[in-house]
């Protein structure tokens, strides 16, 4: 039978150890792995949505397509949380849904993007993570640039059809995400995980 000391030395042992998992750094091996499955998620989220998108746009055109993305887009991206475990979102210097408004964080990483396509590198190649820590909790958190292909103008160009403007109006009022050319970066999936 253990001695209520014993006790009390186990528990302490095992407090310190239970205390020194969360607070050991992130190596480096660690951050690689979790940006090697970050990019596994965008493609989670990422290519079912533009399946969708390419669905909408062949079987009624670009306003089909505002649909589908009004409509499925939440949708695929509650799949891929659930699916995941990792929050999943879109976001943009220039939105179409406020509700994507980036935080603090995802602006200068959006930035960080636009400096970076100014100097060359192409968007399809522009990602960042790093870990943070977030009110006492860290997280590993990642971007991935969404660049501009020449579909992508019929919504988010700068001169679009009557019909396609209308409707972003109706749906989007305060639509800031037109005037995008070939090439440009439109915003970035961004995503995020407790650690």
């Amino acid at each position: 039978m253990k001695s209520k000391f014993q006790s009390r030395a186990v528990k302490a042992a095992f407090g310190a150890v239970f205390a020194l998992a969360f607070t050991f750094p992130v190596t480096a091996m660690d951050t690689a792995a979790l940006k090697t499955e970050a990019v596994g998620v965008v493609k989670a989220f990422g290519g079912p949505l533009k399946m969708a998108l390419q669905d909408g746009m062949k079987n009624g055109g670009p306003i089909h397509a505002i649909g589908v993305c009004n409509e499925k887009a939440p949708a695929i991206a509650a799949a891929a949380m659930a699916s995941t475990g990792w929050d999943v979102a879109r976001t943009s210097l220039k939105l179409r849904n406020p509700s994507n408004e980036a935080d603090a964080w995802e602006r200068d990483v959006l930035n960080q993007f636009e400096a970076r396509k100014a100097a060359g590198e192409s968007p399809d190649d522009i990602a960042f993570g790093e870990v943070v820590e977030v009110n006492g909790v860290k997280q590993y958190r990642f971007m991935k640039a969404i660049g501009t292909a020449e579909v992508c103008l019929s919504c988010h160009g700068d001169k679009l059809n009557p019909d396609v403007a209308a409707k972003l109006d109706g749906l989007y009022p305060t639509d800031q995400a037109r005037g995008f050319s070939i090439g440009d970066i439109r915003g970035a999936f961004t995503l995020k995980k407790d650690l």
